[in-house]
Parts: structure tokens; sequence; C-alpha cells
């Protein structure tokens, strides 16, 4: 390698010894992938071409939250408005962007739903639709805003959510509670009205107390899974971290999904990635965004982590059974 350089001063290229190193491979940068769970309706029209942009082939935007409720207990017309919202806008969003949008539709259970019933029974003629690929986003929550839910009422809402997406051939993404106990969120006021999903201080006591909360909600999920009839291989739990790794990869059938797109609050980055992979292979592992209107998130932190994955050792190969291969088998695409 030739270390002349015609530079007045030294440069740390003339004094680099050893090999060149090796030029990223092309087709890192074409590497397609599917966000197996975002809330990408409640976004921008630039935020969504974003994703485009950067290479997604395929969504599923979760039509279930709780922040986007009443600052009350939620009524099920509530619900059902969100999951009307996102069928309305899905078309303009199909035709505005070259990616596959679909819909997930379910109950949260973040905030306690009065008679969710009426919303069980309407709920197969939703997951009936062209448009629906998913039950979601569900999943036993510790703790509430504004009305607690008793655990034992949010494990028969969801049973029945799992019996659904069992008789509809449906996967179902399943949110698992972080620990937000030292995450700094910010808190803003609109007007009178104080930021529903970041005022803190209408969060109920939590009704599921364990050491470990997160492994406590997510065991929860995969027993009311099995009681449902719905296969592990149909279970994707949602917000994962390196903790819940070893139950999930070691223990269940079930897929694994690390939510990238905001490590401010979640503190999952790349490496966490790379490295359960790298222990676990990545047959059962996924990347997800969440992204949503509500949230300070990056739509581009999915194609940052395929770069970080390859940096970290990851070959492209690997990269895109992650990234592309998984959750096409969960979508049964």
């Amino acid at each position: 390698m030739d270390t002349h350089y015609p530079t007045k001063r030294p440069t740390d290229a003339a004094f680099r010894t050893g090999e060149a190193p090796e030029p990223f491979p092309p087709e890192l940068t074409n590497v397609p992938w599917i966000d197996i769970h975002n809330h990408a309706h409640t976004l921008s029209w630039n935020e969504r071409e974003q994703f485009a942009l950067s290479g997604c082939q395929g969504m599923v935007m979760m039509a279930a939250a709780y922040y986007w409720t009443p600052y009350k207990p939620v009524a099920p017309e509530d619900v059902r408005y969100l999951w009307d919202d996102a069928l309305n806008r899905l078309p303009q969003i199909r035709r505005s962007h070259v990616f596959d949008a679909k819909l997930g539709v379910g109950i949260h259970t973040g905030a306690r739903v009065e008679d969710y019933e009426e919303l069980l029974d309407v709920m197969p003629e939703y997951c009936a639709l062209e448009e629906v690929a998913a039950v979601g986003e569900i999943g036993i929550t510790a703790s509430q805003h504004v009305s607690a839910w008793p655990l034992e009422d949010q494990k028969e809402v969801m049973r029945r959510q799992m019996e659904i997406a069992a008789d509809h051939d449906l996967p179902a993404v399943v949110h698992t509670p972080p620990d937000l106990e030292d995450v700094d969120i910010p808190y803003r006021k609109r007007g009178t009205i104080p930021g529903y999903e970041l005022d803190m201080s209408y969060q109920q006591e939590p009704v599921l107390e364990a050491e470990d909360v997160k492994r406590a909600a997510t065991e929860l999920d995969v027993e009311l899974a099995g009681e449902a009839g719905l296969a592990e291989e149909q279970v994707v739990l949602s917000h994962a971290d390196r903790g819940i790794a070893p139950y999930v990869l070691e223990d269940t059938d079930c897929y694994l999904s690390f939510t990238v797109s905001y490590p401010w609050l979640l503190g999952v980055t790349p490496r966490d990635v790379a490295e359960v992979v790298q222990e676990y292979g990545p047959e059962r592992v996924l990347v997800e965004t969440d992204s949503a209107g509500i949230l300070r998130s990056d739509v581009f932190s999915f194609k940052r982590t395929i770069f970080e994955l390859y940096r970290m050792g990851l070959d492209v190969d690997t990269i895109r059974q992650v990234v592309y291969e998984n959750p096409q088998q969960v979508l049964g695409a």
C-alpha cells in the first residue's frame, strides 16, 4: 500500500500499518426490512416516506393504543375509534408509499376499558379483513393510567384476544412492560391539559408485583397464549431486552422483538440485538421501531441498526434473516 501522501503535515493515513479495512458490501445498503410493530398511521407523510426511502418493504401499524384515548376510563367506542381511524387512513397510506402496510387491532391494557365485551364481540369481524395482519398491540400491563385494570380481568381480555388470533390464524404482537423507574420522561403541557402519556402522576398502583415485572408479565402472556390455543410461533414479544432473552429463546418458541427507535426510553441499542443473535442465533429475533407520533422516535433507526449489526460482526445473510425473513415468517408472507 502506498503510504505517501502529498500533505504538508503528517496524517494518520501516512502511519497506518497492516491491511486496509474491508469495504462494506454493497448489498448491505439494499437489505429489505419489515417493521412488525409501529404506529406509523399517526406519523406525518414525510416520516412515513422515510420508511420507504430507507428500504422498508412492509409494516404492521398497531391501531391499539391507550395514549390516544380520553382522560377517563376508556369506553368501547374510544377503542373502536382507534381501529376505524387506522382503517380510514390505510388506503391513502398504501397509495402514497411503496411499502406494504397492514394493521394490527387489539385492546391495549394500558388503561382500563369498560364494557370490553362489546369489543371482543366485534373484533373477529375486523380480524377477518384483508387489511388486518395481526392482533395487537396487546399484553399484560403492570400498571395503568387513570384507571387500574385488575390482573384477572386483564388475563381474561388477553386470553380472549389470543383465541381470536388463533381462530383467524393471525400472530399476536404482545407489549411487554418496560422498566421506566429510572427514566427521565419529559413532561409537556398542552394548555390546561397535560400530556396524557407523559404525566406519571396519573399512573395507578401496580396490579402485578414481582421482583422482575417484565419477566412475570411475559410468562403470563405465554401461559395465556397456551390456554387460548395460539401457537408460540405466532407470538411476538415486543420491547425486548437482554434480560428477557434467555427465558424467551430458551424456554419458549415465541419471537423476540427489539424496539430500537427510542433508546432514551427503553435503553435498547443495536448492540443488544447483536449480542442476543450471536448467543442464541437469528431464528427468532426481530427488530421493530414502534414509531408513533406521540413519542420522540427515529424512523431511520431501523436502517442504522442494519449497518450497526454488520459492524458488530453479523453477516448480511444473518441480518437479512432478522429484519426481513423472520417477520415474513411470522406474517405468513
